[in-house]
């Protein structure tokens, strides 16, 4: 105890005079270097320091006490107390024409309204089917603002748009292309989702070849095994699939509406492309056109590229041009038209750097391209014979429509791959 008291009593004196140095004899705290907060100082730089910031804060006279205060996540709203939804105007432009887009402070497209647009010194534009997109055409090259007139229960930009009309395409990717990129549940898919119309050419049965060719041999040469898939395909187990003895696999990412003209996104793109690649199966992608001239190809072709974003491809995009049972939009085309198109789209892919490819059936290149024209794609025949009869260039060649493959429920195309080989 005495020891224990001994102690206790040095630790208390120890405690007292570190008390006393640090406060002064007076009680007072020492000027260590620091300013009191409530008492400033000119430095000898001319600052202030020790100044008390905030006091602003406690003066009654420094803010406006009329002024209405807003209160957190406060939204404006019209004279009836409704709320008032906040708009922006985008517009661009790809060839002597102007496309403007109303989306909501979350980025989406708003429909259901009438919105009109002004042009200043061209006129006033209705979006009549009320889809939240107005596409202006037959304007003049050259600089022009857009503004949204006013629209009851939305708030409208203040300040118009600017936007340069360009007077030729430009074979580049449209930045805002995403905007105008549908999903399936907008659009009637019986009438826009018409691709399996297409194939019109096919002179044999192609149900004798349903399963992967044998070609051990042709395989040590580079020659690759592969399907194309789309949403008709439904869910695919990728995984046994490899295990079947497939290399590759050339996924639709989208189609345009055989009849709305709308770009629509594949359902299972990305799930296809995420299931391919994570079990070692090498992709390419296609897109099913409908595009009537070359804006709606540079259309197409940046829709394909926002949609892929960062993903490298180990196989072609290719533009699959084909039929749509004689009632698609793009049925029509003259053979000089459609072949601009193509190039149109290829060209637009390849500045994007990426390869670019042709798909079409046999028929389809002999009577509805003018081969000649083509630039220098990839060519992906459809041609179900024993061997095609088709006599001009191409490296990859799908030889049926009715192919068995474990993995996938029901019929998937199959095809072979000579790419690399001269």
């Amino acid at each position: 105890m005495i020891v224990l008291c001994s102690m206790v009593a040095v630790m208390a004196a120890v405690v007292a005079v570190n008390y006393r140095t640090f406060m002064g004899q007076n009680g007072k705290k020492k000027d260590s270097g620091m300013a009191d907060a409530t008492s400033p100082r000119i430095e000898d730089d001319g600052k202030v320091s020790g100044a008390d910031l905030s006091a602003f804060l406690r003066d009654d006279d420094f803010f406006d006490k009329d002024a209405p205060k807003k209160t957190e996540n406060e939204t404006q709203t019209d004279e009836n107390g409704n709320p008032v939804k906040a708009l922006t105007l985008l517009a661009s432009s790809v060839e002597r024409d102007i496309r403007v887009k109303i989306v909501d402070d979350k980025g989406d497209v708003v429909s259901g309204q009438e919105f009109t647009v002004t042009v200043e010194d061209t006129g006033a534009y209705v979006d009549e089917d009320k889809d939240g997109v107005i596409r202006i055409s037959d304007i003049k090259p050259g600089e022009y603002q857009v503004s949204l007139n006013a629209a009851e229960g939305y708030e409208v930009p203040a300040n118009p748009v600017n936007v340069r009309v360009k007077s030729i395409v430009s074979y580049t990717v449209i930045d805002d292309i995403a905007f105008f990129v549908h999903s399936e549940d907008e659009v009637d898919v019986a009438k826009d989702d018409t691709e399996n119309d297409g194939i019109d050419s096919m002179d044999e049965d192609d149900t004798q070849y349903t399963a992967l060719l044998d070609i051990e041999e042709e395989r040590e040469n580079a020659v690759a095994l592969g399907i194309d898939v789309s949403k008709w395909n439904k869910e695919i187990d990728w995984e046994i699939v490899k295990a079947e003895g497939v290399d590759f696999a050339i996924i639709r990412c989208g189609y345009r509406g055989s009849t709305s003209g709308w770009l629509v996104e594949d359902p299972y793109f990305y799930k296809n492309l995420e299931g391919a690649r994570k079990a070692g199966i090498k992709v390419g992608v296609y897109f099913f056109t409908q595009a009537v001239d070359l804006v709606e190809a540079v259309e197409e072709a940046s829709m394909v590229v926002s949609l892929l974003g960062d993903t490298k491809l180990d196989y072609p995009v290719f533009i699959d041009t084909e039929g749509a049972g004689g009632n698609g939009r793009a049925d029509s085309l003259d053979p000089g038209t459609r072949t601009a198109v193509v190039n149109a789209f290829c060209r637009t892919i390849e500045n994007a750097g990426m390869t670019a490819g042709v798909y079409a059936s046999r028929n389809w290149y002999l009577n509805n391209l003018n081969r000649d024209e083509l630039n220098d794609q990839k060519v992906w025949l459809a041609e179900y014979r024993q061997m095609p009869e088709y006599d001009g260039r191409y490296d990859m060649w799908q030889y049926t429509s009715s192919g068995a493959v474990a993995g996938i429920e029901g019929r998937v195309d199959l095809n072979i791959s000579y790419l690399g080989i001269d």
